[in-house]
């Protein structure tokens, strides 16, 4: 984490477009988070959206904003995008990756002019941004298969930072701990304490989830106990979480509740279902023909999840 967090404060110190690359849950729009919070554009807005989350039709609006009249259920005084919002600030665009290939010239002509075209409109409008982009896909590779602009990996991947996954940095796991109980001590307004046995038990497994993932997991320890008792082995054991090897997701480890409600269980194996479908497939439709289901109900369980996350 040492290496990352010098990485970070030698990022924000610029005002380079950066692209924040790693595995689903690993903590790219903290990292995003902390790149906007530590420049100097800090006082201004930091706006997130998900490319991945709004219908194709949605996003150009969501983007660059229309005028007044220009297409039917337009609000009458029109809308300004994300970029207009964001002025002197950060925008953070999550799962670029997922970028229609319509849009892509457009938000290129925003990196390089520094300027968006409201939809209906016939004057540019200046605006002043910083873009933080992520993704869990391969930009390089999908830039080969022509399915992503080489011009604006080119622009967008000014700064690259990678972000490995935690199976891959164990030793980050405590510190991460004692962040997230801090956290939920603060929301909830109770103190609790982890016995230094769930800091090892907790190491000794690989979260395919990541970060969020862990988050999830210290959560749920801290609702499980009472206020005053500390959070042990024992705590893992009665909530009937096993942490085990299983040959999902090629060799991956997941979390399997041994007893619990069924409709929980099915809810937890069909959320990395997406996920995993989601990382080996470059587009939602492949995803959802893979899993055996409509595009648009992948988007509703995808959006529905990743809300439930937040």
């Amino acid at each position: 984490m040492r290496n990352l967090l010098d990485l970070i404060e030698r990022v924000a110190a610029f005002d380079s477009t950066v692209l924040i690359t790693g595995e689903t849950g690993v903590g790219k729009e903290m990292i995003g988070n902390v790149i906007h919070s530590s420049s100097s554009r800090r006082h201004g807005p930091f706006i997130k959206i998900n490319c991945a989350a709004i219908p194709e039709n949605l996003l150009e609006a969501e983007f660059f904003g229309y005028e007044p009249g220009s297409f039917t259920g337009a609000l009458r005084q029109g809308k300004e995008g994300i970029f207009e919002a964001a002025n002197q600030g950060s925008v953070f665009l999550d799962e670029i990756g997922d970028l229609p290939f319509s849009l892509q010239g457009k938000l290129l002509r925003v990196l390089q002019e520094k300027e968006v075209m409201r939809i209906g409109g016939t004057k540019p409008r200046k605006v002043d941004v910083r873009v933080i982009a992520a993704t869990n896909r391969d930009l390089g590779e999908m830039v080969a298969r022509q399915k992503f602009r080489a011009d604006l990996f080119y622009r967008l991947n000014v700064i690259p930072v990678y972000v490995p996954p935690l199976r891959e940095r164990k030793e980050d796991i405590p510190v991460l701990i004692d962040y997230f109980m801090d956290y939920f001590q603060r929301k909830f307004g109770v103190k609790k304490y982890c016995s230094p046995d769930v800091y090892k038990i907790l190491e000794e497994y690989d979260w395919p989830g990541n970060v969020r993932e862990l988050r999830n997991m210290v959560e749920r320890l801290f609702v499980m106990t009472k206020p005053g008792e500390s959070i042990t082995a024992e705590t893992i054991r009665k909530g009937g979480f096993l942490i085990k090897k299983s040959s999902f997701a090629q060799g991956q480890y997941t979390v399997v509740r041994e007893v619990g409600p069924l409709k929980e269980v099915i809810k937890e194996v069909e959320e990395q279902l997406i996920q995993l479908s989601l990382k080996k497939y470059s587009t939602l439709r492949e995803a959802a023909e893979a899993l055996g289901i409509d595009p648009s109900t992948l988007w509703r369980k995808r959006k529905r999840a990743t809300k439930g996350k937040r």
